[in-house]
């Protein structure tokens, strides 16, 4: 009997839960301070008036606010949230993309081709459980992200007293705030993604793009031929 090879052999599921989520982390601490703008430039002018609101902006752009938030409140207010950020990519990014391929052949129920249709209803799944799961590190992440250090009014002094109030004060669905619209997004996006992703990856393993099949260096150096 003929053995695999280690790389003949297809990683597990764990295997991909766990790298898909790693991955995201890493993505995460590249990028977090860009979130982090973005958080603070779609919640300004929430504490004014209609017409305040217009009239004095704090941030102005995404380089704008990255310098404002680092003369204002400095350089690790960047990272206000990034314990619940790494949270929430390590429980979403592992469902979303991490279980696709599982619940892909769920919808095949085994079989090696699958038609568009199931790889549209395995993104979708991924993606809304993926939410279902992830939702209170989302919450929580926000929170920290637009709460401002200068002042020292802070509301919630750690990650854990973040869930803890959160839950005390708003009720534990507090903690599952923006569910239904997060759901519906990030169907859309896993779908857009990974199926995309999925198709491209079948046609290149199809026209044989990628086999590794190239003849070896030593037959493009002259004198070996």
């Amino acid at each position: 009997m003929v053995g695999f090879k280690a790389t003949d052999i297809p990683p597990t599921a764990t295997v991909k839960f766990l790298g898909a989520g790693t991955a995201a982390c890493i993505a995460d601490l590249i990028t977090f301070p860009l979130d982090t703008a973005k958080v603070r430039l779609q919640i300004q002018g929430e504490s004014q008036g209609p017409v305040r609101a217009t009239a004095g902006a704090q941030y102005r752009g995404v380089l704008g606010t990255i310098l404002t938030m680092v003369r204002t409140e400095g350089p690790r207010s960047l990272y206000n949230g990034l314990v619940a950020g790494l949270q929430r990519q390590m429980s979403f990014a592992s469902v979303r993309i991490g279980l696709y391929d599982s619940v892909k052949q769920f919808y095949t129920k085994g079989s090696e081709h699958a038609s568009i249709g199931s790889r549209l209803l395995a993104g979708s799944t991924t993606g809304a459980l993926a939410v279902a799961v992830a939702q209170p590190t989302d919450v929580v992440k926000v929170r920290f992200q637009a709460q401002a250090r200068a002042g020292g009014g802070r509301r919630y002094q750690s990650t854990v007293d973040a869930y803890k109030t959160i839950a005390r004060e708003e009720g534990f669905g507090g903690l599952w705030k923006g569910t239904s619209p997060n759901v519906a997004r990030n169907a859309i996006v896993n779908c857009a993604e990974l199926v995309t992703y999925d198709l491209i990856k079948d046609a290149l393993l199809k026209a044989n793009l990628m086999t590794g099949s190239c003849p070896p260096f030593s037959a493009w150096v002259p004198g070996t031929w």
